[in-house]
């Protein structure tokens, strides 16, 4: 497989990018992927409101049509992948920190360390979370990678309420 060179002003990131924000969504990511005679093109999308099946179809539908309007993009015959970020996706922009918002994350430190923290209120700086019972505030300059941890249970009701508690104080200060 072959893949195109990453450019992200490219044609057809412009094309995805306006398809995918007229369905109501952001554009995670692109890659096109040349496999045999074919394209792979597979399109992340997200939004603040998650992203269900039917999401994906109707997102689907809007980028298939945009790239079947400018043939000239893609050089013959293209498969087309639309899906929404994977729980494993490290949290890299302020959005991701927001949209997973009282979920447990592992934090892996630039200065080293390692800690499990739940995720409470963040901003364009940084994140408070809840580690071992007290809240902690991390830039993301801190963070080298932070990534969702599978829970199988509800979080414990203590956890959410000091974060809630936290959120409401913000909210009282400001």
């Amino acid at each position: 497989m072959t893949a195109r060179p990453a450019n992200t002003d490219s044609a057809t990131e412009s094309v995805v990018r306006e398809a995918v924000a007229s369905t109501g969504f952001e554009l995670e990511s692109l890659s096109e992927v040349r496999a045999g005679q074919r394209w792979l093109i597979r399109v992340v999308i997200d939004s603040d409101a998650g992203v269900g099946l039917d999401d994906i179809a109707t997102v689907s539908r809007a980028v298939s049509l945009a790239l079947d309007q400018r043939d000239e993009l893609i050089a013959g015959p293209y498969t087309l992948e639309v899906t929404s970020p994977g729980v494993d996706r490290p949290l890299t922009q302020p959005r991701h920190w927001r949209r997973n918002r009282r979920r447990l994350v592992r934090v892996a430190l630039v200065a080293g360390g390692e800690f499990l923290g739940r995720i409470g209120d963040c901003d364009d700086e940084g994140v408070t979370l809840l580690v071992s019972g007290a809240l902690r505030r991390v830039c993301y300059a801190e963070l080298r990678r932070a990534v969702v941890e599978v829970e199988f249970r509800q979080p414990p009701v203590p956890e959410l309420a000091a974060l809630d508690g936290a959120r409401r104080q913000d909210l009282e200060e400001r």
